[in-house]
């Protein structure tokens, strides 16, 4: 998508096919950064997707050059009261963490530079697939202010040690070393983006619907989790898992070696 939006034009774009909620942050000219205003209608539409059984997967992705560099800025600096930072800072966290409430898988669509807020937005969703020539950076500290909040989401999913150095250098690093830490899962030339992603979402609308959510809820709860109690809960959600019409016809078809008939 590379047409600038006009003054009318929504800042956040919403196409569903075959099961799958495609959402583009629509602001290429500011880099899709996160007014805001964007925060509030993405907030909105993933509360909507929430209870929407017809969608199955989630894509979220940008418009332009950028997939999203961060907050906006100049919005940031326009209040300087801690009020206004307060509130700022937890409506994006309360957005990340609807990502993770969601039934639904969500992939991160990179198409182009993801940075600071950006890079939290790629390392929150489930998973994400990035062009080779894409680039991450977690580099608020550069302007004086640690991303803190990206860390949250930056130090669940790469080592300790690489998350920290991304957000004390600043330093960019490539799709391939993302790849490598595990901040994104795929890579694949901008050309065949859309197809690898396309693979991805027909991969996972295939599955049962009541399984993947059931699996995602418990994944990241026992994640906070100690030891012993993380298996607690994951067996009682297998347990339930298994009293699922789903399970026992994916079981009772690979024991007949036949294809499961999930509806």
């Amino acid at each position: 998508m590379s047409a600038v939006p006009q003054a009318d034009e929504p800042i956040m774009l919403r196409a569903d096919a075959a099961g799958v909620a495609t959402l583009t942050l629509n602001r290429p000219t500011q880099f899709n950064s996160l007014s805001r205003a964007l925060l509030a209608e993405l907030t909105a539409e993933l509360q909507a997707i929430r209870a929407d059984a017809s969608v199955r997967v989630v894509v979220i992705t940008g418009a332009g050059k950028a997939f999203c560099a961060g907050h906006d800025l100049k919005e940031m600096r326009s209040d300087s009261s801690p009020e206004f930072q307060r509130q700022l800072f937890s409506e994006c966290a309360r957005l990340m963490t609807l990502i993770t409430q969601l039934p639904q898988p969500v992939i991160a669509k990179v198409q182009g530079v993801a940075t600071a807020a950006g890079c939290q937005l790629v390392a929150q969703c489930d998973l994400a697939v990035a062009a080779e020539h894409v680039k991450f950076a977690v580099s608020g500290i550069n302007l004086g202010l640690f991303c803190s909040t990206p860390a949250v989401a930056l130090a669940r999913n790469i080592g300790r040690k690489a998350a920290f150095e991304m957000l004390s250098t600043g330093d960019f690093i490539t799709a391939a070393r993302a790849r490598e830490l595990g901040l994104i899962n795929r890579i694949a030339p901008a050309a065949e983006l859309d197809a690898a992603v396309a693979q991805l979402t027909a991969n996972l609308v295939s599955k049962p619907a009541i399984s993947l959510a059931r699996g995602k809820e418990g994944f990241y709860r026992q994640i906070e989790m100690g030891l012993e109690g993380a298996y607690q809960y994951a067996a009682e959600t297998m347990a339930c898992n298994m009293g699922d019409h789903a399970a026992q016809e994916g079981i009772d078809a690979f024991i007949d070696k036949r294809p499961p008939r999930w509806d």
